[in-house]
């Protein structure tokens, strides 16, 4: 296999838990991502900057989030970066997703199921 020309790795938090759906008798996922970068701002002082992004998963990536994804639980994502277009009142929109490849959690309670 070739080097990969696109290729996400993030990590962050999410949003909220994962939307679960069945598409075509495949399970997909959906949630966003919170991750946080830093800035200089018109003082010349770094301030932190969040950044969103819709991430989604199918099939086994899907059933395996479903499980352990939660609302503010840190994870890492591998994905690959999707862009759909679509009109709406004559005008044409874009919306950038990351397709979740793999995923793995960073923070773990007690609480947690580990699988």
């Amino acid at each position: 296999m070739g080097i990969l020309e696109n290729s996400v790795h993030l990590i962050g938090r999410p949003g909220f838990d994962p939307e679960i759906k069945m598409v075509a008798n495949r399970k997909m996922v959906k949630f966003s991502l919170a991750t946080k970068d830093y800035s200089y701002n018109e003082n010349h002082e770094l301030e932190p900057v969040t950044s969103w992004h819709n991430i989604v998963a199918w099939g086994k990536t899907a059933e395996q989030a479903e499980k352990l994804i939660k609302k503010g639980k840190r994870l890492a994502l591998e994905g690959k970066l999707r862009t759909r277009v679509y009109e709406k009142d004559g005008k044409k929109n874009y919306f950038t997703e990351v397709i979740m490849n793999e995923f793995m959690m960073i923070d773990y309670t007690s609480n947690d199921e580990q699988t």
